[in-house]
């Protein structure tokens, strides 16, 4: 890595990421030096501005990052540091230095999902599909997710992929509804996926 060091006294933005979930914990400073000892400890070291001196993340809370990689910007001027944290990441206990869960966020699929619980959680005020579904309970749910799985199939084995693609969105917002209809989301079964993986 050919980092310039040139600017900020020497002092380069670190924007540290979960390996994981993609979340972002937290913004540091390295110098060159607490690269080097970062690359050699496999634990997340910053040049502290306010104390003056070098400072492993962790050290006095146990809380540490554990280093995946690091890669450097098109400037040569900033850091992405992925990393496996251990615990909470910010000072005041949360996860991020942001006050955000860090958890594994699907973009769009996260945002229905939101949609979802909002329906369900309001459906007396709200009348809507999602609502409906919910009043009428989890046979109802469980039913609507096997007309859209034999749907899929059905498409599959045919030559349309509009309808094909079609069935497929339709199967998977019901299984988003029978998810949490059973107390879940998708993030539960992407850790049993993630728990087969390691095995």
């Amino acid at each position: 890595m050919k980092v310039d060091y040139t600017k900020n006294n020497g002092l380069i933005p670190a924007i540290i990421q979960d390996a994981s979930t993609k979340t972002v914990l937290m913004l540091g400073y390295m110098n060159e030096e607490a690269l080097k000892k970062t690359i050699e400890t496999k634990l997340v070291t910053f040049f502290s501005r306010s104390k003056q001196r070098l400072w492993t993340k962790g050290e006095e809370s146990g809380n540490v990052l554990n280093l995946v990689d690091i890669k450097l910007d098109c400037d040569n001027d900033t850091f992405l540091v992925r990393v496996i944290p251990e615990g909470p990441t910010c000072h005041k206990g949360s996860d991020t230095c942001w006050n955000q869960e860090n958890i594994q966020d699907f973009g769009f699929i996260s945002e229905l999902e939101a949609v979802i619980e909002n329906r369900k959680d309001n459906a007396s005020e709200e009348v809507s599909y999602v609502a409906s579904l919910f009043a009428e309970g989890i046979n109802k749910i469980a039913q609507k997710v096997g007309e859209e799985a034999i749907e899929t199939v059905i498409e599959a084995k045919d030559d349309n992929d509009e309808l094909f693609l079609n069935e497929s969105a339709d199967l998977l917002f019901h299984y988003l509804i029978l998810l949490q209809a059973k107390g879940f989301k998708i993030n539960d079964v992407v850790a049993i996926l993630k728990g087969r993986e390691k095995k």
